[in-house]
């Protein structure tokens, strides 16, 4: 890709200043249009150390609106990024709807300069352009503008620009060791970038490479790619969009779950059973969550079922166990307007634990796929698209190296009907019953097939399902710390 860019390419100074100054005005324009169209837009700069990223970045942002934008600059990740997904930080700056991010590098430099310089494997390198794929094709569906430039000069006019900083003692310390030895290296490296470019360059977000060898001629090509990528993103949200086809199944290997209609829910255990192995299954995860930090493995425990099931006394149980340090409880309420202002993966990438860490959602990212598809807050296309990203999501918490452990706790309509009434009754339960659960059961059927499809099509092998019988609150509980265990002590090779 890189070997098609002219480096020659120049633009005389009076044919600048006029051509500019119209493009920058146009520009101010647009970002009030996608403001109030709600377009997110995300504009990133890679390319050569002493391309002009920052001076070109400068130039862009003059006529912008400060209050709409924001721009930060990507360096090597700290201590407390390198113990979350390698995805993480960057679901972290994306923008909300009708707003603007500016990326001073990216993501691109987890497979570019830390493929030269922390030595990955061709297969990592792989893997970790696969994810940047996933992470912008998601945005993207969920009508995300992505602008991508790679900003190329020589080899001989970038030691030019290196020597020229050096002399300068205002400007000296921008150049470091590195910059000097990827100059010396530059011909491995434009391998390296030029793979990466050709790898990432999708119809969705696609390349731009910028020759930067004249300043003037970078600026108007970038504000001309700017401009007439947002009017394009500005006409394709007018437009109406066809419901994606469910294809879960294509892209991952599931397991096969059984339907809700056929759970035998009639499992039961006597007092003292319970008692005691609860006592003994809590002392094991207790042991297991000691090595779980030591080795820092994370665990992520998700709890779905219908309401009044249990969940929170079963979540109780296994809370008892762990030590408090080492563990989060975190309920999933409906999002809040900054939440609904982002993709919808968003709220929970920013909730993910440190590794040795257990997180345990009182309620997920499935709720996408039941009261989100059910009560119509988000479009059938969104819903649709979710059995595939879901899984995705998941599947980079597995590469991470996290152990997934999601229960759905199950009971039937005439317990659930029965515990609704006991805590109408009942003056110290009565907060627990809201005028929505009554609603929710009357579309019992309805949420039933609804999570007969999550079921069936959100299982992995990475992430599979486990049905809890929960009309038996204390069979339930026991049969969700075994589960546990039992995950963690098969990554620990127990």
């Amino acid at each position: 890709m890189l070997d098609s860019v002219n480096l020659q390419k120049t633009t005389m100074k009076e044919e600048y200043k006029p051509e500019s100054r119209k493009l920058k005005d146009e520009l101010a324009m647009l970002q009030l249009k996608l403001r109030e169209k709600k377009l997110p837009v995300i504009i990133l700069f890679e390319g050569w150390s002493a391309a002009g990223k920052g001076s070109l970045i400068s130039d862009m942002i003059l006529t912008l609106d400060p209050r709409n934008f924001k721009v930060y600059s990507t360096v090597e990740p700290t201590t407390e990024e390198l113990r979350k997904p390698l995805m993480w930080r960057h679901w972290n700056v994306t923008p909300a709807r009708g707003q603007m991010t500016i990326l001073d590098r990216s993501w691109y430099q987890d497979v570019s300069i830390a493929r030269m310089e922390q030595e990955l494997s061709e297969e990592d390198a792989f893997r970790r352009m696969d994810s940047i794929k996933t992470f912008e094709r998601q945005l993207t569906d969920d009508g995300y503008l992505i602008i991508k430039f790679f900003l190329h000069i020589s080899q001989k006019e970038q030691k030019k620009r290196l020597d020229k900083l050096e002399k300068d003692s205002n400007t000296s310390w921008r150049v470091t060791k590195k910059d000097r030895r990827r100059n010396q290296e530059y011909a491995e490296y434009y391998r390296v970038f030029d793979q990466m470019l050709e790898y990432t360059n999708t119809e969705n977000a696609p390349w731009h490479p910028v020759s930067c060898h004249d300043k003037r001629s970078a600026l108007i090509e970038i504000y001309h790619t700017v401009i007439d990528s947002i009017n394009e993103a500005l006409a394709r949200k007018e437009q109406s969009k066809e419901v994606s086809p469910i294809d879960a199944h294509e892209k991952f290997n599931l397991v096969k779950m059984p339907r809700l209609a056929d759970i035998d829910l009639d499992r039961t255990i006597d007092e003292e059973e319970y008692r005691r192995l609860l006592k003994k299954k809590q002392e094991r995860l207790r042991e297991l969550h000691n090595e779980l930090y030591r080795k820092k493995i994370p665990v992520i425990v998700c709890y779905e079922g219908w309401d009044a099931a249990g969940k929170g006394g079963n979540i109780k149980r296994v809370a008892a166990a762990l030590d408090p340090r080492g563990y989060e409880a975190i309920p999933i309420a409906a999002p809040s307007s900054e939440e609904l202002a982002h993709h919808h993966l968003w709220r929970f990438w920013k909730r993910l634990p440190k590794t040795g860490h257990i997180a345990i959602f009182d309620r997920t990212w499935y709720g996408r796929l039941m009261v989100e598809r059910l009560e119509g807050f988000c479009s059938e296309d969104d819903w649709h698209r979710a059995f595939t990203e879901l899984n995705e999501f998941e599947q980079e918490l597995h590469d991470w190296g996290a152990i997934i452990v999601k229960f759905w706790i199950h009971i039937d309509k005439d317990e659930q009907y029965r515990r609704f009434m006991d805590r109408q009754n009942t003056p110290s339960k009565q907060w627990k019953l809201t005028d929505e659960d009554w609603r929710n059961r009357e579309k019992w059927d309805l949420y039933e097939e609804a999570v007969d499809d999550m079921l069936q099509l959100t299982s992995t092998d990475f992430a599979p399902w486990t049905i809890i019988e929960s009309n038996d609150k204390k069979f339930a509980r026991l049969k969700a710390l075994t589960t546990l265990i039992d995950a963690i002590e098969n990554r620990l090779g127990k």
